[in-house]
């Protein structure tokens, strides 16, 4: 019998100062709703720490959820801690669409602005990473 294949592995950070984390975790749900493993560092995680939770959870794909606009110093320090290891960072929360192309230059594959469909979110993961994410039958 062959192995099932593995499910993406997906990291959502909140970085910086935001005062809630409601959307980072209804994400964080529908990734594991489609069959994704997901990891959550909480508020207020720092750059540094969402850097070192990625490679030593070993993820696939890094996601941080930000409302405060604080975005492009944030996504800046996580993309240059990334670099090299070859785990994409996306983006989600109050992005204003200006703000794309610099984010876009500094390493952020993907920018899911509020009100994104998470089918979108999930079938970006799952064309990224090539993993399914679907249960066995």
């Amino acid at each position: 019998m062959g192995a099932f294949p593995l499910p993406p592995r997906v990291l959502i950070a909140k970085p910086g100062l935001d005062g809630h984390d409601r959307g980072a975790k209804v994400v964080a749900l529908a990734l594991r709703d489609a069959g994704m493993e997901v990891i959550y560092t909480g508020l207020h995680a720092a750059p540094e720490a969402v850097v070192r939770a990625a490679i030593e959870e070993d993820v696939d794909v890094v996601g941080m959820s930000i409302l405060s606009g604080a975005h492009l110093p944030l996504c800046r320090r996580v993309a240059e801690g990334l670099r090299g290891s070859g785990k994409p960072l996306i983006l989600g929360g109050v992005v204003p669409a200006a703000d794309e192309a610099e984010l876009r230059a500094i390493g952020v594959e993907a920018v899911f602005r509020m009100g994104t469909p998470f089918e979108d979110i999930v079938t970006w993961i799952r064309n990224r990473t090539g993993k399914s994410g679907s249960s066995p039958a």
